[in-house]
C-alpha cells in the first residue's frame, strides 16, 4: 500500500467518523465492487452475496467510529465482510464442517508462480472449483494486493498459514486451469 493510499484511507475514515454523508457514499462507492467480489467467492448464491454485502455495510456504518487505525481500513472492511459471510455460512451449513480441523502450519516460501490468467472467465470458473480456503486467500491476495500479514489479520490465521494456503491455492488453480486447457485441445 502506498503512502498516498494510507493518507486517503485515513482522511476518508476521519470524514466518515464525523458523519459526513459524502464520505460514507465515497466509502461505499470505492469498496462495494471489491467487497462484493470477495463475498461472492465465499458464497454460492449471488442474491445471498448481495444480502451479506448489505449486512456488511450496516455493520461498517455502525462501527466506523470505533476504527482506531484508519490506515487499516482495507483489513477492517474485509474482516467485517468475512465475519458477516462466515456467520451466514454457519447458519446455512450449521451441521457441515466448513474448514478442515487441522492443517500443517509448516511455513513455505512464497513462490510467485507465474500463472497465466489471460482469460478472466476461465479464472472465475477455476476459482469456483477450488476449496473455500484457497479461493478466499487468492481473492484477498489479488483483489486489493493485501500483504501476507494483512490477509492473516483478516482471516485470523498465522502468516505462515497464509503463505502455505497461497502456495497451495495457486497450485490448485493452476491445476484446474491446465485441466480445462487440456479439455479444449
Amino acid at each position: 500500500m502506498t503512502n498516498k493510499q494510507v493518507i486517503y484511507y485515513e482522511l476518508l475514515v476521519l470524514r466518515c467518523q464525523r458523519g459526513q454523508r459524502q464520505a460514507l457514499e465515497e466509502l461505499v462507492r470505492t469498496w462495494e465492487k471489491s467487497l462484493f467480489y470477495y463475498i461472492r467467492k465465499l458464497v454460492d448464491n449471488e442474491q445471498d452475496a448481495w444480502q451479506i454485502l448489505q449486512d456488511t455495510w450496516l455493520k461498517v456504518l455502525q462501527k466506523i467510529k470505533t476504527l482506531k487505525e484508519p490506515k487499516k481500513l482495507p483489513v477492517w472492511l474485509y474482516s467485517i465482510a468475512r465475519n458477516t459471510a462466515m456467520d451466514y455460512l454457519r447458519r446455512r451449513y450449521s451441521k457441515k464442517v466448513l474448514f478442515e480441523k487441522s492443517e500443517q502450519l509448516a511455513e513455505i516460501q512464497d513462490h510467485n508462480e507465474n500463472l497465466d490468467f489471460e482469460n478472466a472467465e476461465q479464472v472465475h470458473y477455476a476459482l469456483a472449483k477450488i476449496s473455500l480456503h484457497h479461493k478466499e486467500i487468492l481473492t484477498l491476495f489479488f483483489l486489493r494486493d493485501l500483504s501476507i500479514e494483512d490477509i492473516a489479520e483478516v482471516v485470523k490465521i498465522p502468516a505462515g498459514t497464509v503463505k502455505s494456503r497461497l502456495y497451495h491455492a495457486k497450485k490448485a488453480l493452476k491445476t484446474v486451469l491446465q485441466k480445462e486447457a487440456e479439455n479444449y485441445e
